[in-house]
């Protein structure tokens, strides 16, 4: 039997991550990490695999390299059991490694509406596993009428790269929600996103649901609730993931409310020597500490970087997500960290809005320059920020992270006003005209005639 200090089932952005933090606190410990595939996909580089990056074997986590350097054992298998008392954990293979400390990463799966027809070939979802990428490819590469259902992150890239791919399939987007993307932006950006979605001639069906999916073997229609028929050849199903709990609730480890498993702050769960991070981890909102199903790459890494430093002596709190995403739609940035002006207002904040739009780059003349929008919202008694919104220019993908920064500070307006920011003409806006600290200022006028 096979022992190590510290055993890490997955290795996807979590695992990863883990066990690199881990060896970076604890050098002197040693580290295994079980990963059930050997190739194992970039989380958010899927969508553009079936585009611009071309295959899936272009868009892998480099795993070997990094474990490689830092002096990190790799197992391939499948962990099917964790005994708790005895600190083993069992493979498919029915191998055994023994642990000290061991970190759950095992990610999520996709959601799979139980609809009628779902069973139909040609109908997908977005499985991390290269070779079923694969298929996703061969299938579009015949196909002739594209559903996506669901019109998040993933819909919505999926989309635009199938059409870059094939350019003369027909796709139609289905989504239940009123507006694309409305989890996260505020309306005018949603229609920003469906105007540029439209452009690419990609068919929105809003405010509609799927019933079924018709066809004899293979799926040839899609039928919906306004009892309207889609022609569609082939499907990708875009309706999210759910925590892939089950190897840590068959050992007896608490779930949470929303289906992750239970951690404290210290990314621990209910059995002191076993942490989880990741998808597969409860989450509870950095603005209310309430349980939230937020899942993004950023926030798992984050949750790791926590855990692996805490195995052995607590060094990291996890003080709750805050929700940072960003996408590019045509030559369009669109970002969003913390809330929206209508989540703010469901938790009962009372919502002060400051806006700035300006070139990114001063002269407007200079190479690359383009219009950048910033929105940010602040709570109005404490004038603290809460969230932000972004989009024209691709440099508002770095500029989120900013505005996260802020947040996680808890900043307030005038001292988002007041921020010193560092400009040049080919890579900023003007620091007259600087779009985070002229929207904070925006927010403050406001708030004076409160």
């Amino acid at each position: 039997m096979t022992r190590s200090d510290i055993l890490i089932i997955g290795a996807s952005a979590a695992g990863v991550t883990a066990a690199l933090t881990a060896r970076y606190h604890y050098p002197n410990k040693s580290i295994t990490v079980i990963r059930k595939e050997k190739l194992v996909p970039i989380p958010c580089g899927i969508p553009y695999t079936f585009g611009v990056v071309g295959t899936p074997e272009k868009n892998l986590i480099p795993a070997d390299d990094m474990f490689k350097k830092n002096n990190i054992s790799s197992q391939i298998g499948e962990a099917v059991s964790i005994d708790r008392e005895a600190k083993i954990v069992t493979l498919s293979d029915n191998e055994s490694l023994e642990f000290d400390r061991l970190i759950i990463a095992t990610g999520s799966i996709p959601v799979i509406p139980p609809l009628p027809g779902i069973e139909k070939q040609n109908i997908f979802a977005i499985q991390k596993d290269v070779p079923y990428l694969q298929d996703i490819i061969n299938a579009l590469e015949k196909a002739h009428h594209l559903c996506i259902v669901g019109c998040g992150f993933i819909g919505v890239e999926i989309a635009e790269e199938c059409k870059k791919r094939r350019p003369d399939i027909k796709i139609s987007i289905v989504e239940m929600l009123t507006h694309c993307l409305q989890l996260v932006y505020d309306e005018e950006f949603c229609l920003k996103a469906e105007a540029t979605l439209k452009d690419q001639d990609i068919n929105l069906l809003l405010d509609e649901k799927v019933v079924s999916f018709e066809g004899n073997d293979m799926v040839n229609g899609v039928k919906l609730g306004s009892g309207k028929m889609l022609d569609a050849d082939m499907v990708i199903l875009g309706i999210g993931a759910s925590a892939n709990t089950s190897i840590a609730a068959s050992a007896g480890l608490d779930i949470g409310p929303t289906k992750g498993i239970q951690v404290n702050r210290y990314m621990q769960t209910s059995d002191r020597s076993i942490y989880a991070c990741g998808d597969c981890a409860e989450k509870v909102s950095f603005f209310d500490g309430k349980p939230t199903a937020l899942k993004l790459a950023s926030i798992a890494t984050m949750e790791a970087r926590v855990a692996g430093a805490n195995l052995f002596s607590t060094n990291r709190v996890n003080m709750g997500v805050i929700g940072v995403f960003s996408t590019v739609l045509g030559d369009c940035a669109f970002a969003a960290a913390g809330l929206t002006r209508t989540q703010a207002i469901e938790k009962g904040y009372d919502v002060v809005v400051g806006e700035s739009e300006a070139m990114n780059r001063h002269p407007g003349c200079m190479p690359g320059a383009n219009m950048l929008k910033v929105k940010l919202l602040f709570e109005a008694g404490s004038q603290i920020l809460i969230g932000g919104q972004v989009t024209g220019a691709k440099s508002g993908g770095e500029l989120i992270n900013t505005v996260s920064a802020c947040i996680h500070q808890r900043m307030t307006a005038d001292e988002i006003a007041t921020f010193q920011t560092g400009t040049h003409p080919a890579l900023t806006a003007s620091p007259i005209s600087y779009q985070l600290v002229n929207a904070a200022e925006m927010a403050i006028g406001k708030m004076k005639l409160k």
